[in-house]
């Protein structure tokens, strides 16, 4: 997997890779081959309600999918910021705090 690459310059190298027309692949997704054509472009987002069925027409894990799409919302948002290694860590120490507090807010204790 290249981490590198957009999920869009991802989703295509998949499909070049196994020979599928962008109509194809739009179907499956029923969405236009246009739209598909900017989602590869970089000109508009995928959703996550595409990863299941790309995961199963490419053959690959829906996780590593998830990882380069959700990857790059994150790099996009804070790109153009200086600070945006201290962003990550920071958002990585607030995510942890954020699902603990949700996980003992909707904890009962029964004893």
């Amino acid at each position: 997997m290249n981490t590198k690459l957009s999920f869009g310059e991802y989703l295509r190298k998949l499909r070049e890779d196994q020979n599928l027309p962008i109509r194809k692949v739009a179907s499956k997704l029923d969405i236009d081959p246009s739209t598909l054509g900017k989602i590869e472009r970089g000109e508009r987002n995928a959703n996550k309600e595409m990863l299941p069925i790309l995961a199963e027409l490419f053959g690959i894990e829906e996780k590593t999918l998830g990882l380069i799409l959700f990857s790059d919302k994150v790099a996009y948002q804070i790109i153009d910021e200086e600070n945006h290694n201290e962003i990550l860590k920071v958002a990585e120490e607030k995510i942890q705090y954020l699902k603990n507090k949700n996980l003992k807010q909707g904890s009962f204790d029964l004893k």
